[in-house]
């Protein structure tokens, strides 16, 4: 008896409200695909898939630019009102990152001192993290690289990371001239320690994958280097627990000599997602065998807690991310954008300070001092 049979009729209505042209192939751009579900044996499954929402614009870490974003959004609205997906994959193209945030190069070229438009793109970005948190599909953030700024903000919003043991995961708003205001200010409390989200939040650093997964972050941690057909976990990151100075950590760094050990190693190993793919297609798998409204009521609630402060803040946090594009952003995303020019990232930040302190006036001679002269 065909799949069909109950069905009144052949004219089911179609509840996406945006069309497959946000999508695209060349970057930048987002991919969306529907992929089989496969069961416990690899086997397809018949008229059940999952959408799989692909962040393609791996030359600039897979930042995301404003048609990305709208398509973004189309991605996660597409798959949530499509009844024949079981779950939505947030992922991204290349080995490198899943998302390193917003596309610097168009803040500074663009956005940078005209804050209406900048508080017109925080309007997308916010329809972008409202997208993932109201999918009414599981939604699973399939960790390529490095999931840090933007990225992992959006990344947070997602219900389940699975994750290459080789990307690290981060904040970098206050050394680059913003706040983490596009989620992580509300998530990150949720997921860690008051005080380790703090700190993470304000200090720039980045933290490896087992790390992340020793302070409940991530659900799972694969390795994706392989070295004469087997399996060989970051060799750049410790995976025990061990004291330092009285304190018990994981997931930190190699000592200098490890690392460069480590880095011939990994010189020697080919990249393979085969386990990273084979840990979604498991989970989507495990999705499959639950009542999807059960599910979906299950997931909402757990959701309701990261939306909360989300939905408390997002707007407040709308105009100062706006206001703040004539100020610190202006300054720190021309840095950024400039640092092949004058060899740094970053503003000088002590004469930043210092200028500050004797009540200078935010103009360009304040501007040049502190962005750094080209090298040579």
């Amino acid at each position: 008896m065909p799949l069909d049979f109950l069905r009144r009729d052949n004219h089911l209505k179609d509840h996406a409200l945006l069309d497959e042209s946000y999508f695209g192939t060349t970057a930048p751009s987002v991919i969306y695909e529907k992929r089989p579900v496969l069961d416990d044996k690899g086997q397809k499954v018949e008229g059940l898939y999952s959408a799989w929402i692909i962040l393609n614009n791996p030359v600039q870490y897979n930042s995301y630019t404003t048609e990305m974003v709208k398509a973004v959004i189309a991605g996660f609205q597409r798959a949530s009102s499509d009844r024949s997906v079981v779950a939505a994959i947030f992922t991204a193209v290349g080995d490198k990152a899943f998302c390193t945030g917003g596309n610097t190069a168009e803040y500074a070229s663009y956005y940078s001192r005209r804050p209406n438009e900048y508080g017109e793109y925080m309007d997308l970005f916010n329809a972008m993290v409202d997208g993932i948190l109201n999918c009414k599909k599981p939604v699973i953030c399939r960790v390529n690289g490095m999931r840090v700024a933007g990225g992992q903000e959006i990344g947070m919003a997602t219900d389940i990371t699975i994750t290459s043991d080789l990307a690290v995961f981060g904040q970098a708003g206050p050394r680059h001239g913003s706040a983490p205001d596009g989620g992580s200010t509300d998530f990150l409390p949720w997921f860690l320690s008051m005080e380790d989200a703090m700190y993470n939040c304000v200090s720039c650093e980045t933290w490896s994958a087992y790390k992340m997964k020793a302070k409940g972050l991530i659900t799972k941690a694969v390795p994706v280097l392989k070295k004469d057909g087997k399996w060989v976990r970051n060799p750049l990151v410790r995976t025990d627990t061990y004291v330092d100075d009285g304190e018990i950590v994981y997931g930190e760094a190699v000592s200098r000599e490890n690392a460069a050990k480590g880095k011939e190693l990994m010189a020697q190993c080919s990249t393979d997602f085969e386990l990273l793919d084979k840990e979604v297609n498991a989970l989507i798998w495990k999705f499959t065998n639950l009542f999807p409204h059960c599910l979906m009521k299950s997931i909402d609630g757990i959701r309701a807690k990261k939306k909360f402060f989300w939905d408390q803040m997002k707007l407040a946090n709308r105009h100062w991310l706006a206001a703040n594009m004539n100020f610190e952003a202006y300054l720190g995303f021309n840095a950024f954008d400039t640092k092949k020019v004058t060899g740094r990232d970053v503003i000088d930040f002590v004469k930043y300070r210092q200028l500050t302190a004797q009540g200078a006036i935010v103009d360009d001679r304040l501007t040049e001092a502190v962005l750094g002269k080209p090298k040579g």
